[in-house]
């Protein structure tokens, strides 16, 4: 891993001495952990808590697919780091540092920069994190931010996505819809009253990973995933690496109130919810045995769950209305390629 500080943007002294003046200004005071050496070295040293294993995780974002030009620095930052959490909590880890790529479009200004790291600062406080080195650079093209976090889980008390069995429950943290309704707000493609789409526009710039339910996921979980492709775009991957099949009951798809105000509640607006990606919440199977424990669970930590189908023996993922029919959509989610 290359520290922040060692590779120069440009190659001229008086270039390189204020890249690494922009480091130490901003960069620096976020790293807090030892093992990031101040970002004084080529690569930081981490030793684990004995009896724990390491977690690794690794989300991009790129301005004009993940954020708008427009938002916010500080809520862009923040946002990187919370798709990685994410990513964690849904294996069950507690996050504990990162490594961070920032690729800053030329003329971003230093107050940009600045206000960039202050979003990081914020969440490195609220999710317990440490910078621990990287690279900067500036780019000729959009903006482009890449996060390398670490996390822990006790042991290998590590829940993967292999795992569901057939009789399973299947079970969603949150809600979904709210972010995709958020950037359709955005780039006016919905309406909705304005305290509405001010809490959807903000579940867009700002994901809420359920992250004081990772403690208890591991003792609960068969199989789990973070959602940020589409609730059955994801969910096909539990079904594939579990040779099973996942029924969804349409019907159980968990809305929140900013939604149903901006999208309905019709079979349209829960697909739509459903398949619209960048949810950023836990979907897991647990045995159906477990039902009181996992409501125990997210009332410790404070977090909805709702159960929305089952496991079944089969192939893929299908969604069921009210009447039990098929209505699973063609489009699931969002690809990339």
């Amino acid at each position: 891993m290359i520290s922040l500080g060692l590779r120069p943007v440009m190659a001229r002294s008086k270039a390189a001495s204020r890249e690494f003046a922009l480091i130490a200004r901003h960069f620096a005071p976020l790293a807090t952990h030892r093992a990031a050496l101040a970002l004084r070295d080529d690569a930081a040293l981490l030793v684990p808590e004995k009896g724990h294993s390491l977690v690794i995780t690794k989300d991009a974002i790129a301005e004009g697919v993940h954020f708008l030009a427009s938002d916010p620095m500080d809520l862009v930052a923040r946002k990187l780091l919370r798709v990685n959490v994410s990513d964690l909590a849904a294996k069950g880890a507690k996050p504990l540092g990162y490594f961070l790529a920032t690729a800053f479009p030329d003329g971003t200004t230093d107050q940009a920069v600045a206000m960039f790291c202050k979003g990081l600062k914020a969440d490195q406080k609220t999710y317990g994190l440490s910078l621990l080195g990287g690279d900067t650079i500036r780019t000729f093209g959009p903006a482009v931010f890449s996060c390398t976090m670490i996390g822990t889980v006790a042991g290998r008390r590590f829940v993967s996505r292999n795992g569901a069995k057939p009789g399973d429950d299947l079970w969603v943290t949150g809600t979904l819809g709210d972010s995709g309704q958020g950037l359709a707000l955005l780039q006016q493609r919905a309406t909705a009253p304005e305290k509405a789409a001010s809490a959807l526009m903000r579940r867009y710039w700002l994901p809420s990973p359920p992250f004081s339910f990772h403690a208890h996921l591991a003792g609960l979980a068969h199989a789990a995933l973070d959602v940020s492709d589409g609730l059955l775009q994801d969910a096909g991957h539990l079904a594939e690496l579990g040779g099973v099949q996942l029924a969804v009951r349409l019907e159980a798809i968990p809305l929140s109130s900013a939604f149903v105000k901006s999208a309905g509640r019709s079979n349209a607006a829960k697909l739509t919810a459903a398949t619209s990606g960048d949810d950023y919440q836990i979907l897991f199977s647990a045995p159906a045995a477990a039902r009181e424990r996992v409501q125990a669970a997210a009332r410790a930590s404070r977090t909805k769950v709702t159960c929305i189908g089952t496991v079944k023996k089969g192939r893929g993922v299908i969604v069921l209305d009210a009447h039990g029919l098929d209505v699973t959509p063609e489009r699931t989610g969002y690809t990339h390629f």
